[in-house]
């Protein structure tokens, strides 16, 4: 991290000794997760050099100790703990005047997220589900610019026209601002994880994936204080063996609420295609199952259907579409899109509603059957369906477009 200039009074921290504990393997005076977790805390202050923050990374990578849960909960709490400062007592009063409980749905703020790297190139699912699922959820999307695929969650919404959100005016200082107005939130990671910035280059020259691909999910800057701000999230990996990891790092890290899916495909989504792994947390306890499209009683369709590969550009048109209910009902990127915003509905438990009256063009007839895991998959599908035919996604999404439109840069 030499290419940046630490400020005069964070002195640079040597990692060497803890690099010798590291690697060959089988030292007697093993390194804890701690240990790990508080020497990356100073990749965020610009305190260590790169060659030893790289070997810091590689090591990590070629022990497997950054797919382990303990590791990555202490990380991304050190991650967080580095974040810019979210004035947390004004946020928590906006979000109790604006909260609307619904079922087991409290009115806290909501996450879908995926890792990344299933090579793919899908549409943008969670970024799409997470704009549906603004209709009746207060919604955290945490995201960034893309890295192993052509269209990123922020490239997507910076696309969008006829006017795009100014997701980088959406800082510590306006977010309260933000959900006084919207249940819409994109947290553009770079704004809310500043040191960041010193690791990316060192990122950039190295030909594997890091531990910050498995961190950054598990880092949402509103996942803070006790109780958290964040009361649910969904996040997809791309490796069915990190399933089981991501599921036991949140519940180190205290979620209630959570899910973490895997499609058969190695997919960082619920699959269209066919099966997809769970591991469901709910209230500290994990329950594994798995899901197929039939459980939301919506057909399978092969990936090559919804893996465009498109650009920004033409993905923010598929989205417009989609908020515009101008894409047939039975088209599969659709289905694709309403099977993982009805599973983020189920993780939130606002599906665990008896009734319903959610607006205009609500019939009130809640889908009561249940599925693998005990989950109203169908409920939630018959919710995100309303999402479009109402027009509430979209009203959302032009609330968020104007207010973030409104705030100045800094």
């Amino acid at each position: 991290m030499s290419s940046q200039t630490a400020p005069a009074e964070l002195p640079p921290i040597d990692i060497k000794a803890l690099l010798s504990r590291l690697w060959p393997v089988g030292h007697p005076d093993s390194v804890s997760p701690d240990e790990i977790a508080n020497a990356i805390s100073y990749f965020f202050t610009n305190q260590v050099s790169d060659v030893q923050a790289g070997a810091l990374l590689m090591c990590l990578h070629f022990t497997g100790l950054d797919r382990q849960a303990e590791v990555l909960s202490k990380t991304a709490q050190a991650m967080l703990k580095s974040a810019a400062k979210i004035d947390v007592s004004q946020l928590r009063e906006v979000i109790d005047k604006r909260r609307r409980p619904e079922g087991d749905y409290h009115g806290g703020l909501v996450d879908i997220v995926g890792t990344g790297g299933d090579s793919h190139n899908t549409f943008n699912i969670s970024t799409t589900s997470s704009i549906l699922a603004s209709s009746l959820l207060l919604i955290a999307k945490h995201g960034n610019k893309a890295s192993t695929s052509k269209s990123g969650s922020a490239d997507l919404l910076n696309c969008m026209s006829p006017l795009p959100p100014r997701i980088s005016r959406i800082r510590p200082d306006t977010i309260s601002s933000l959900y006084a107005s919207s249940n819409y939130g994109f947290l553009f990671a770079p704004v809310f994880h500043p040191g960041m910035k010193y690791v990316a280059p060192i990122r950039r020259q190295l030909p594997w994936r890091t531990i910050f691909n498995l961190v950054g999910p598990l880092a949402n800057p509103t996942d803070i204080s006790s109780p958290s701000l964040l009361e649910a999230r969904m996040i997809g990996v791309a490796r069915k063996d990190i399933g089981p990891v991501f599921a036991s790092a949140l519940v180190m890290a205290g979620a209630k609420k959570a899910m973490v899916v895997c499609g058969d495909e190695e997919l960082d989504e619920i699959s269209c295609a066919g099966e997809t792994l769970c591991w469901r947390i709910t209230d500290g306890k994990t329950e594994h199952f798995r899901l197929h499209p039939r459980d939301f009683g919506l057909p399978a369709h092969p990936l090559s259907e919804v893996s465009p590969g498109k650009e920004p550009t033409e993905n923010a048109a598929i989205l417009t579409r989609i908020l515009n209910g101008e894409v047939p009902d039975d088209d599969p990127i659709l289905h694709f899109v309403l099977i993982n915003t009805a599973a983020l509905f189920v993780v939130a438990a606002i599906t665990e509603a008896d009734t319903s009256d959610m607006g205009h063009g609500d019939d009130g007839k809640v889908i009561t059957e249940r599925g693998p895991g005990g989950g109203r998959w169908k409920e939630g599908v018959r919710r995100a369906r309303w999402a479009i035919k109402s027009g509430e996604a979209a009203r959302q999404w032009a609330r968020f477009v104007e207010v973030t439109n409104s705030f100045s840069d800094e």
